[in-house]
């Protein structure tokens, strides 16, 4: 089979390699991570197309994305972007006479885990600009911030005062009120004024976190849901809020924020303390469970990076796809003769993701 190889490095490898980061930073927790997503598109039927999401090309103080590679047998390949969220995908593209394409890519991203201390005091000039604070309070197709989600969101928030408050509030309500769907496809699609009106408050992390960022948008507090996979186990003993082995091909994994003046972007994961109760030994966890107690805590405010993050973007158009806007980018997707594959459904599109930390 010809083979086509192409790397690119991305700017937080530029200037990561101008310094002695090896030593530097293994002092402060860092790990690195390489993660492989090999592809093939099962009976292609004519020009077939898939997108491979990347790790976040914005660099922070708890991910690094040092580089991606990727090979196979595509005619084109290369990196776009959604155009609004910065969203990476590597995209390809065969032609109609292949009968076998196959696309495998590999990234290197460097991850520690991150805290806000919320007791300290705040700091100046760690704040929005207007343009900012409304980007991350605007509705999405399916998490608009009126009707019944804002009704919701002043019910959750009443007599909470200022950023944290109303984040905290809404947290809260989402970890009494949801409950982890195992029946729900994948990780569910965030359809949350659905949720609401139906008064089915059940679904996983696309749904419960997507649940925690309407709300807060609708309260006034910028808000976003950041879209990535497992990569590890978790160090603070909850086997399930980790990857299970290597092959993390279903460790997909939507987290969110919020931003709070004077702190800047905080973790948060509602949905994560759902899933210790229905699935954390021996299961079906009691919601005052000292583990369910721990998780809950520990969960507003910070993240355990045995993650990775590949962006926070929403109602994603793919480039060069005739489909529909997708709810959100965090799976391989392709296309075959024209027509979407089902993201979801391993016979359509054949996909394994590795994960191995070096």
């Amino acid at each position: 089979m010809k083979r086509r190889e192409f790397m690119l490095s991305t700017a937080a490898a530029s200037a990561l390699a101008a310094l002695p980061w090896r030593h530097a930073l293994a002092t402060q927790g860092w790990r690195t991570f390489d993660v492989t997503t090999h592809v093939e598109v099962i009976n292609p039927t004519g020009v077939s197309r898939t997108w491979v999401p990347l790790p976040l090309v914005l660099a922070t103080d708890w991910q690094q994305a040092i580089s991606n590679s990727w090979s196979g047998n595509a005619s084109q390949a290369s990196v776009h972007s959604d155009g609004k969220y910065g969203a990476a995908m590597v995209y390809a593209e065969w032609g109609a006479g292949e009968r076998n394409p196959v696309l495998e890519v590999t990234s290197r991203v460097m991850t520690r885990d991150r805290a806000t201390d919320l007791s300290r005091p705040r700091r100046s000039g760690l704040q929005l600009t207007a343009a900012e604070q409304a980007f991350y309070t605007a509705p999405t197709d399916l998490i608009p911030t009126d009707g019944i989600v804002r009704d919701t969101a002043r019910d959750a928030t009443k007599g909470a005062h200022g950023d944290v408050e109303k984040a905290r509030a809404i947290y809260e309500w989402v970890v009494e009120n949801t409950f982890r769907d195992p029946n729900t496809r994948g990780c569910g699609w965030g359809d949350i004024k659905s949720m609401l009106e139906a008064k089915n408050l059940g679904g996983k992390c696309g749904d419960l976190n997507a649940m925690f960022v309407g709300l807060a948008r609708a309260a006034g507090v910028p808000a976003r849901d950041v879209y990535g996979v497992r990569v590890a186990k978790s160090k603070h003993g909850y086997k399930s809020l980790g990857a299970g082995s290597p092959n993390i091909s279903k460790a997909q994994h939507c987290r969110a924020e919020f931003f709070a003046q004077g702190y800047g972007w905080v973790a948060v994961d509602p949905a994560d303390v759902r899933k210790v109760m229905l699935e954390e030994p021996p299961r079906n966890l009691p919601i005052d469970d000292p583990k369910v107690a721990a998780a809950r805590k520990r969960l507003f405010g910070s993240w355990e990076m045995n993650w990775i993050a590949f962006n926070t973007a929403h109602d994603v158009k793919l480039p060069g796809s005739s489909g529909p806007k997708l709810p959100y980018l965090m799976y391989v997707n392709a296309e075959s003769g024209g027509e979407m594959r089902d993201q979801l459904d391993p016979p359509a599109v054949r996909y394994t993701i590795t994960a191995q930390e070096v």
